[in-house]
Protein backbone atom coordinates (compact mmCIF):
# COMPACT_ATOMS: atom_id res chain seq x y z
CA UNK A 1 0.00 0.00 0.00
CA UNK A 2 1.39 3.41 -0.99
CA UNK A 3 2.22 5.88 1.77
CA UNK A 4 0.70 9.25 0.83
CA UNK A 5 2.91 12.23 1.60
CA UNK A 6 1.85 15.86 1.08
CA UNK A 7 4.68 18.33 0.46
CA UNK A 8 4.66 22.13 0.55
CA UNK A 9 6.66 22.78 -2.63
CA UNK A 10 6.91 26.53 -2.01
CA UNK A 11 8.10 26.55 1.61
CA UNK A 12 11.70 27.14 2.67
CA UNK A 13 14.71 29.25 1.75
CA UNK A 14 15.64 27.01 -1.20
CA UNK A 15 12.14 26.27 -2.49
CA UNK A 16 10.89 25.19 -4.89
CA UNK A 17 14.06 23.71 -6.46
CA UNK A 18 15.46 21.95 -3.37
CA UNK A 19 12.03 20.66 -2.35
CA UNK A 20 11.28 19.22 -5.79
CA UNK A 21 14.79 17.80 -6.30
CA UNK A 22 14.62 16.11 -2.89
CA UNK A 23 11.17 14.74 -3.71
CA UNK A 24 12.44 13.26 -6.98
CA UNK A 25 15.35 11.63 -5.13
CA UNK A 26 12.91 10.10 -2.63
CA UNK A 27 10.67 8.80 -5.43
CA UNK A 28 13.70 7.17 -7.03
CA UNK A 29 14.75 5.54 -3.75
CA UNK A 30 11.37 4.47 -2.33
CA UNK A 31 8.80 2.73 -4.50
CA UNK A 32 6.09 2.67 -1.82
CA UNK A 33 5.35 6.41 -1.60
CA UNK A 34 2.84 8.63 -3.42
CA UNK A 35 3.56 12.35 -3.31
CA UNK A 36 1.30 15.40 -3.56
CA UNK A 37 3.33 18.51 -4.47
CA UNK A 38 1.39 21.60 -3.40
CA UNK A 39 2.11 25.01 -4.90
CA UNK A 40 1.97 26.98 -8.12
CA UNK A 41 1.33 24.34 -10.75
CA UNK A 42 3.35 25.90 -13.56
CA UNK A 43 6.37 26.45 -11.29
CA UNK A 44 6.32 22.85 -10.05
CA UNK A 45 5.93 21.51 -13.59
CA UNK A 46 8.89 23.60 -14.75
CA UNK A 47 11.17 22.16 -12.06
CA UNK A 48 9.97 18.60 -12.67
CA UNK A 49 10.59 18.92 -16.39
CA UNK A 50 13.46 16.72 -17.57
CA UNK A 51 13.79 14.80 -14.30
CA UNK A 52 13.42 11.04 -14.10
CA UNK A 53 10.67 9.90 -11.75
CA UNK A 54 7.52 7.79 -11.74
CA UNK A 55 4.86 10.32 -12.75
CA UNK A 56 2.16 7.84 -11.70
CA UNK A 57 3.18 8.45 -8.06
CA UNK A 58 3.05 12.25 -8.20
CA UNK A 59 0.11 14.64 -8.22
CA UNK A 60 0.44 18.41 -8.41
CA UNK A 61 -2.09 20.37 -6.33
CA UNK A 62 -2.36 23.99 -7.41
CA UNK A 63 -2.13 26.64 -4.66
CA UNK A 64 -1.63 30.27 -5.66
CA UNK A 65 -0.43 31.90 -2.42
CA UNK A 66 2.73 31.58 -0.34
CA UNK A 67 3.29 32.26 3.36
CA UNK A 68 6.43 34.32 3.91
CA UNK A 69 8.81 33.69 6.81
CA UNK A 70 8.25 37.15 8.36
CA UNK A 71 4.43 37.06 8.31
CA UNK A 72 2.51 36.84 11.62
CA UNK A 73 1.85 33.07 11.79
CA UNK A 74 -1.78 32.96 12.95
CA UNK A 75 -2.88 35.74 10.59
CA UNK A 76 -1.12 34.07 7.67
CA UNK A 77 -2.86 30.73 8.32
CA UNK A 78 -6.27 32.38 8.67
CA UNK A 79 -6.02 34.76 5.71
CA UNK A 80 -4.05 32.82 3.10
CA UNK A 81 -6.45 29.94 2.53
CA UNK A 82 -4.97 29.29 -0.93
CA UNK A 83 -1.37 29.09 0.28
CA UNK A 84 0.63 25.92 -0.33
CA UNK A 85 0.90 25.39 3.43
CA UNK A 86 -2.80 25.75 4.27
CA UNK A 87 -3.97 23.76 1.24
CA UNK A 88 -1.56 20.94 2.12
CA UNK A 89 -2.57 20.92 5.77
CA UNK A 90 -6.24 20.86 4.87
CA UNK A 91 -5.59 17.81 2.68
CA UNK A 92 -3.90 16.10 5.64
CA UNK A 93 -6.76 17.00 7.98
CA UNK A 94 -9.25 15.49 5.50
CA UNK A 95 -7.29 12.25 5.27
CA UNK A 96 -6.12 12.74 1.69
CA UNK A 97 -2.54 12.11 2.81
CA UNK A 98 -0.79 10.54 5.79
CA UNK A 99 1.88 13.17 6.53
CA UNK A 100 2.37 16.83 5.61
CA UNK A 101 5.89 18.25 5.17
CA UNK A 102 6.90 21.91 5.02
CA UNK A 103 10.19 23.79 5.21
CA UNK A 104 8.30 27.08 5.50
CA UNK A 105 7.69 29.33 8.50
CA UNK A 106 7.92 27.41 11.79
CA UNK A 107 5.35 29.67 13.45
CA UNK A 108 2.89 29.16 10.61
CA UNK A 109 3.50 25.40 10.61
CA UNK A 110 2.77 25.16 14.35
CA UNK A 111 -0.29 27.43 14.05
CA UNK A 112 -1.55 25.31 11.16
CA UNK A 113 -1.03 22.20 13.23
CA UNK A 114 -3.36 23.69 15.87
CA UNK A 115 -6.01 25.29 13.68
CA UNK A 116 -6.05 23.26 10.45
CA UNK A 117 -4.85 19.71 11.18
CA UNK A 118 -5.95 20.00 14.82
CA UNK A 119 -4.82 18.21 17.95
CA UNK A 120 -5.26 14.49 18.43
CA UNK A 121 -7.70 13.42 21.17
CA UNK A 122 -6.42 14.04 24.73
CA UNK A 123 -3.42 16.09 23.54
CA UNK A 124 -3.04 19.26 25.59
CA UNK A 125 -0.33 20.81 23.44
CA UNK A 126 1.40 19.50 20.30
CA UNK A 127 5.19 19.81 20.56
CA UNK A 128 8.02 20.21 18.05
CA UNK A 129 10.49 17.36 18.35
CA UNK A 130 13.74 17.34 16.36
CA UNK A 131 16.37 14.61 16.49
CA UNK A 132 19.71 16.00 17.66
CA UNK A 133 23.18 14.40 17.80
CA UNK A 134 24.86 13.21 20.99
CA UNK A 135 28.12 11.41 21.77
CA UNK A 136 26.30 8.13 21.02
CA UNK A 137 22.92 7.87 19.31
CA UNK A 138 20.72 10.88 18.44
CA UNK A 139 18.15 12.00 21.00
CA UNK A 140 14.71 13.57 20.61
CA UNK A 141 14.23 17.06 22.05
CA UNK A 142 10.63 17.80 23.09
CA UNK A 143 9.69 20.73 22.90
CA UNK A 144 11.93 22.95 20.76
CA UNK A 145 9.68 25.98 20.43
CA UNK A 146 5.97 25.29 19.97
CA UNK A 147 5.09 25.97 23.64
CA UNK A 148 7.03 28.71 25.39
CA UNK A 149 4.88 28.54 28.53
CA UNK A 150 4.16 25.05 29.81
CA UNK A 151 2.33 23.26 32.59
CA UNK A 152 3.69 20.07 34.18
CA UNK A 153 1.02 18.00 32.41
CA UNK A 154 2.34 19.24 29.05
CA UNK A 155 5.82 17.94 29.87
CA UNK A 156 4.32 14.62 30.95
CA UNK A 157 2.64 14.26 27.56
CA UNK A 158 5.84 15.35 25.77
CA UNK A 159 7.63 12.45 27.46
CA UNK A 160 4.94 9.94 26.45
CA UNK A 161 4.83 11.15 22.84
CA UNK A 162 8.60 11.30 22.56
CA UNK A 163 8.98 7.78 23.92
CA UNK A 164 6.53 6.41 21.37
CA UNK A 165 8.41 8.14 18.56
CA UNK A 166 11.73 6.65 19.64
CA UNK A 167 10.19 3.19 20.00
CA UNK A 168 8.36 3.13 16.69
CA UNK A 169 10.72 5.07 14.41
CA UNK A 170 14.19 4.48 15.85
CA UNK A 171 13.53 1.07 17.40
CA UNK A 172 14.51 1.99 20.97
CA UNK A 173 12.95 -0.69 23.17
CA UNK A 174 12.92 1.30 26.41
CA UNK A 175 13.79 4.95 25.64
CA UNK A 176 15.42 6.81 28.53
CA UNK A 177 13.62 10.07 29.30
CA UNK A 178 15.41 12.99 30.95
CA UNK A 179 13.99 16.30 32.21
CA UNK A 180 16.20 19.36 31.63
CA UNK A 181 16.98 20.93 34.99
CA UNK A 182 19.66 22.87 36.84
CA UNK A 183 20.63 19.92 39.00
CA UNK A 184 20.42 16.13 39.11
CA UNK A 185 18.67 15.98 42.50
CA UNK A 186 14.91 15.47 42.62
CA UNK A 187 14.28 18.62 44.64
CA UNK A 188 16.17 20.94 42.23
CA UNK A 189 14.57 23.32 39.77
CA UNK A 190 11.63 25.70 39.49
CA UNK A 191 7.98 24.99 40.28
CA UNK A 192 7.41 23.65 36.76
CA UNK A 193 10.26 21.13 36.79
CA UNK A 194 9.65 20.02 40.38
CA UNK A 195 6.01 19.14 39.65
CA UNK A 196 6.85 17.68 36.26
CA UNK A 197 9.47 15.45 37.89
CA UNK A 198 6.85 13.89 40.17
CA UNK A 199 4.44 13.36 37.27
CA UNK A 200 7.10 11.74 35.11
CA UNK A 201 8.20 9.50 37.96
CA UNK A 202 4.62 8.22 38.32
CA UNK A 203 3.81 7.87 34.61
CA UNK A 204 3.50 4.27 33.47
CA UNK A 205 4.92 3.24 30.11
CA UNK A 206 7.94 5.56 30.10
CA UNK A 207 11.48 5.03 31.36
CA UNK A 208 12.09 8.24 33.29
CA UNK A 209 15.72 8.39 34.41
CA UNK A 210 15.65 11.75 36.19
CA UNK A 211 16.92 15.27 35.65
CA UNK A 212 19.33 16.06 32.83
CA UNK A 213 21.80 18.83 33.59
CA UNK A 214 23.07 21.00 30.75
CA UNK A 215 26.48 19.34 30.68
CA UNK A 216 24.93 15.87 30.36
CA UNK A 217 22.46 16.52 27.51
CA UNK A 218 24.97 15.40 24.85
CA UNK A 219 26.32 12.48 26.89
CA UNK A 220 24.27 9.87 25.04
CA UNK A 221 22.62 8.83 28.31
CA UNK A 222 19.17 10.01 27.17
CA UNK A 223 16.93 9.10 24.24
CA UNK A 224 14.27 11.73 24.94
CA UNK A 225 14.94 15.12 26.52
CA UNK A 226 11.88 16.99 27.82
CA UNK A 227 11.58 20.73 28.47
CA UNK A 228 9.39 23.73 27.74
CA UNK A 229 9.66 25.30 24.30
CA UNK A 230 11.62 28.34 25.50
CA UNK A 231 14.44 26.26 26.95
CA UNK A 232 14.32 23.80 24.05
CA UNK A 233 14.58 26.48 21.39
CA UNK A 234 17.52 28.14 23.13
CA UNK A 235 19.25 24.75 23.51
CA UNK A 236 18.75 23.76 19.87
CA UNK A 237 20.00 27.08 18.49
CA UNK A 238 22.93 27.10 20.90
CA UNK A 239 23.92 23.65 19.64
CA UNK A 240 23.69 24.81 16.01
CA UNK A 241 25.76 27.90 16.77
CA UNK A 242 28.35 25.98 18.78
CA UNK A 243 28.83 23.41 16.00
CA UNK A 244 29.41 26.17 13.44
CA UNK A 245 31.76 28.04 15.78
CA UNK A 246 33.87 24.96 16.55
CA UNK A 247 34.15 23.85 12.93
CA UNK A 248 35.19 27.36 11.91
CA UNK A 249 37.76 27.56 14.69
CA UNK A 250 39.20 24.11 13.91
CA UNK A 251 39.43 24.97 10.21
CA UNK A 252 41.31 28.21 10.94
CA UNK A 253 43.79 26.40 13.19
CA UNK A 254 44.34 23.54 10.73
CA UNK A 255 45.03 25.97 7.90
CA UNK A 256 47.41 28.13 9.95
CA UNK A 257 50.69 26.45 8.85
CA UNK A 258 52.14 23.87 6.48
CA UNK A 259 52.53 21.41 9.34
CA UNK A 260 48.88 21.67 10.44
CA UNK A 261 47.70 21.45 6.80
CA UNK A 262 49.50 18.11 6.43
CA UNK A 263 47.87 16.90 9.66
CA UNK A 264 44.49 18.08 8.40
CA UNK A 265 44.90 16.09 5.18
CA UNK A 266 45.66 12.94 7.18
CA UNK A 267 42.70 13.49 9.49
CA UNK A 268 40.25 14.40 6.70
CA UNK A 269 38.23 11.11 6.88
CA UNK A 270 37.67 11.59 10.63
CA UNK A 271 36.51 15.17 10.16
CA UNK A 272 34.20 14.06 7.35
CA UNK A 273 32.53 11.49 9.63
CA UNK A 274 32.24 14.06 12.42
CA UNK A 275 30.60 16.56 10.10
CA UNK A 276 28.16 13.93 8.90
CA UNK A 277 27.14 13.11 12.49
CA UNK A 278 26.44 16.79 13.16
CA UNK A 279 24.69 17.45 9.85
CA UNK A 280 20.99 18.25 10.29
CA UNK A 281 20.26 17.07 6.73
CA UNK A 282 20.88 13.48 7.87
CA UNK A 283 18.10 13.50 10.48
CA UNK A 284 15.06 14.82 8.62
CA UNK A 285 12.76 17.41 10.16
CA UNK A 286 11.05 18.11 13.48
CA UNK A 287 7.78 16.23 13.93
CA UNK A 288 4.93 18.18 15.49
CA UNK A 289 3.92 15.49 17.98
CA UNK A 290 0.26 15.33 18.95
CA UNK A 291 -1.65 16.32 15.80
CA UNK A 292 -4.39 14.24 14.15
CA UNK A 293 -2.28 13.72 11.03
CA UNK A 294 1.51 13.67 10.78
CA UNK A 295 3.18 17.08 10.36
CA UNK A 296 6.92 17.46 9.88
CA UNK A 297 8.66 20.83 9.90
CA UNK A 298 11.83 20.57 7.82
CA UNK A 299 14.70 22.98 8.40
CA UNK A 300 14.12 26.33 6.68
CA UNK A 301 17.42 26.08 4.81
CA UNK A 302 16.84 22.46 3.76
CA UNK A 303 18.62 21.32 0.62
CA UNK A 304 17.50 18.42 -1.58
CA UNK A 305 19.22 15.88 0.67
CA UNK A 306 17.41 17.20 3.76
CA UNK A 307 14.05 17.03 1.97
CA UNK A 308 14.72 13.47 0.80
CA UNK A 309 15.57 12.41 4.36
CA UNK A 310 12.48 14.18 5.70
CA UNK A 311 10.36 12.17 3.24
CA UNK A 312 12.13 9.03 4.49
CA UNK A 313 11.19 10.07 8.02
CA UNK A 314 7.54 10.60 6.96
CA UNK A 315 7.52 7.17 5.33
CA UNK A 316 8.72 5.59 8.59
CA UNK A 317 6.04 7.42 10.59
CA UNK A 318 3.33 5.97 8.40
CA UNK A 319 4.86 2.50 8.32
CA UNK A 320 5.10 2.35 12.11
CA UNK A 321 1.69 3.97 12.81
CA UNK A 322 3.39 6.50 15.10
CA UNK A 323 0.54 9.06 15.09
CA UNK A 324 -2.06 6.40 15.90
CA UNK A 325 0.08 4.92 18.68
CA UNK A 326 0.55 8.34 20.30
CA UNK A 327 -3.24 8.78 20.40
CA UNK A 328 -3.72 5.30 21.86
CA UNK A 329 -1.07 5.80 24.57
CA UNK A 330 -2.29 9.24 25.66
CA UNK A 331 -5.79 7.84 26.17
CA UNK A 332 -4.32 5.80 29.04
CA UNK A 333 -3.51 9.01 30.93
CA UNK A 334 -7.23 9.68 31.27
CA UNK A 335 -9.64 12.07 29.61
CA UNK A 336 -7.60 15.27 29.60
CA UNK A 337 -9.69 18.11 28.28
CA UNK A 338 -7.50 20.28 26.07
CA UNK A 339 -7.64 23.99 26.82
CA UNK A 340 -8.87 26.47 24.25
CA UNK A 341 -6.17 28.40 22.41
Amino acid sequence: MLKKIIIDAMGGDNAPKAVIDGTVQALQEYDDIFVYLVGKKEVIEEHLSGQEYDSERVEIVDAREEIEMAEPPVNAIRRKKDSSMVVGMKMASEGKGDVFITAGSTGAAVSGGYFVIRRAPNVLRPALAPLLPSSKDPFLLVDCGANVDCKPQFLQQFAVMGSIYMKTVLGKENPRVGLINNGAEEEKGCALTKEAYQLLKETEGINFVGNAEGRDILSGDYDVIVCDGFVGNVLMKFMEGTAGFLFGMIKDELMSSTRTKIGAALAKPAFKNLKKNLDYTEYGGALLLGTKAGLIKAHGSSNAKAIKNTIRQARELVENRTVEKITEELSKLGDTKAEEE
